[in-house]
């Protein structure tokens, strides 16, 4: 299964590259500092240029770091989107400190805003699951989660929510996350 159907609103699986998505908004699995990384938030700098990074830096100015289960929003630089939602996810530490929780927030947090600017498609990534080790078996099943039930609160959330997997592994995760949800 790759695309589970939620009142007027689908949840969609792909593999693929998110800095190529066509879409009102990309997310990014990104660090409190919002300065950029390495992973998929690094990608997402590099494709999207400057711009980004200069406006990671003045909300940093204004507000200070980004919390972890927080996500900002800017522009989306060179991509084909026109806005990069910043999620800061959650360091695995073994379920030790609210991690499933936190990776909810962050992405709880990024629906709240395309939703506020009537963001219709948005594409996330795996948040947490690379550098900061959450498992991704794991991480699908809060991520579908999470997202199935915001949709179903929020009848006026984003038309397409999208989950651009990198690899081969990652998606079957996913789909494997997808038909539970499904069947649930």
């Amino acid at each position: 299964m790759t695309e589970l159907q939620i009142g007027k609103s689908r949840i969609t699986l792909v593999r693929g590259d998110i800095t190529k998505q066509d879409v009102g908004a990309i997310v990014s699995a990104a660090n409190t500092s919002l300065g950029g990384g390495g992973g998929v938030d690094g990608a997402i700098h590099r494709a999207g240029g400057p711009a980004i990074l200069a406006e990671c830096k003045q909300i940093v100015l204004e507000q200070g770091a980004c919390s972890t289960g927080r996500a900002v929003i800017t522009t989306g630089g060179r991509l084909r989107t026109c806005f990069v939602i910043h999620a800061v996810g959650p360091v695995w530490s073994g379920c030790q400190r609210g991690e499933a929780g936190l990776l909810a927030s962050a992405y709880r947090e990024s629906l709240r805003i395309a939703a506020e600017r009537q963001i219709s498609t948005i594409a996330f990534p795996s948040i947490s699951t690379g550098a900061y080790r959450f498992p991704v078996e794991h991480a699908a099943d809060v991520a579908l989660h999470t997202v199935r039930d915001f949709l179903r609160r929020e009848a006026h959330a984003a038309t397409e929510v999208r989950f651009v997997l990198f690899s081969d592994s990652d998606l079957a995760y996913y789909e494997a996350a997808l038909v539970r949800l499904g069947s649930s």
